[in-house]
């Protein structure tokens, strides 16, 4: 991945998001060639020239300072979460910085501890690390999504379920806003690891064999998922409506735990409980053909 091209787009993916009135400029005179704001619309938003505003979206960043990336991301009413995805990618470019990212990542370990967690609780939770890669889970968790630890280690990847996996169009109520989310997650992680040598590997598999992945991961959005909902049909309880949690862990910042619940006495309640007494008898996921069901 281009640092470079990484910034041009994703700056002007946010200014073809905001038209002139919901950024409270008076618009030029003539017709309009962009569907959102010109760039020199941003540039008197943000209080710099038009030509340093036109360096920055080339991705020309050199001694470029926080207030100057604080003001273009009011002006394109960046939220919490793009706002450090900009300041990542515009990252300092020194050679000690230089250094610093393309110093190998070491491999991630889930402490013992975290290991008794899951097996403490009583509802699915899974570890996720870098690039959305399943490091762990209870056996709730490999029951609720796919039984990820008989896969291979590259294999044991959200992303890579939920775009080149089968079962996962199925599993996902709302399989186009898993999708969306996913590679949200994902562009988020590829601020700050763009030279990863694992992330352009995955990156290039999803992108030759998904046409959803190219045209969401053209979007450049970016989310941080810390809580919400997920709505799955699984195919041995059937509907599932389970909020989430995730935790990060203390001593690896990119590696977190998330946890799955479902409301009290509710009918997601009865089914997870089902699922619990069908974990307790066997630790594989069963196939289409054993549940009934058609293969995907």
């Amino acid at each position: 991945m281009d640092r470079s091209s990484e910034i041009r787009e994703f700056l002007r993916s946010r200014r073809a998001r905001i038209t002139p009135e919901q950024a409270g400029v008076t618009p030029h005179a003539g017709p309009r060639r962009v569907p959102g704001l010109r760039r020199e619309e941003v540039a008197q938003l943000a209080g710099v020239s038009v030509d340093y505003y036109v360096r920055l979206e080339r991705g020309r960043t050199q001694g470029v300072s926080e207030a100057v990336l604080d003001a273009v991301a009011r002006a394109l009413h960046l939220d919490d979460t793009e706002r450090a995805h900009l300041f990542d990618l515009t990252q300092p470019t020194t050679a000690v910085a230089r250094a610093r990212r393309e110093r190998p990542l070491a491999p991630q370990r889930v402490r013992p501890a975290l290991y008794r967690a899951l097996d403490a609780l009583s509802v699915p939770a899974v570890v996720q690390g870098r690039r959305l890669d399943v490091l762990a889970a209870n056996p709730l968790g490999y029951a609720l999504f796919a039984d990820f630890a008989s896969r291979p280690h590259r294999d044991r990847n959200f992303a890579r379920f939920v775009f080149l996996d089968q079962a996962a169009p199925a599993l996902y109520a709302d399989w186009e806003k898993a999708a969306r989310d996913t590679v949200a997650a994902l562009r988020l992680y590829a601020g700050r690891h763009a030279d990863d040598p694992q992330l352009n590997e995955l990156i290039g598999e999803l992108s030759l064999h998904s046409d959803a992945f190219r045209r969401l991961w053209a979007d450049h959005d970016v989310r941080a998922h810390t809580t919400g909902t997920k709505r799955l049909h699984h195919p041995v309880v059937g509907d599932l409506t389970l909020d989430y949690v995730v935790l990060a862990a203390e001593d690896d910042p990119e590696q977190s735990l998330a946890i799955y619940t479902p409301e009290p006495a509710s009918p997601s309640a009865e089914a997870l409980g089902i699922l619990a007494s069908w974990t307790s008898t066997t630790t594989a996921v069963p196939t289409p053909e054993q549940t009934g069901n058609p293969p995907s």
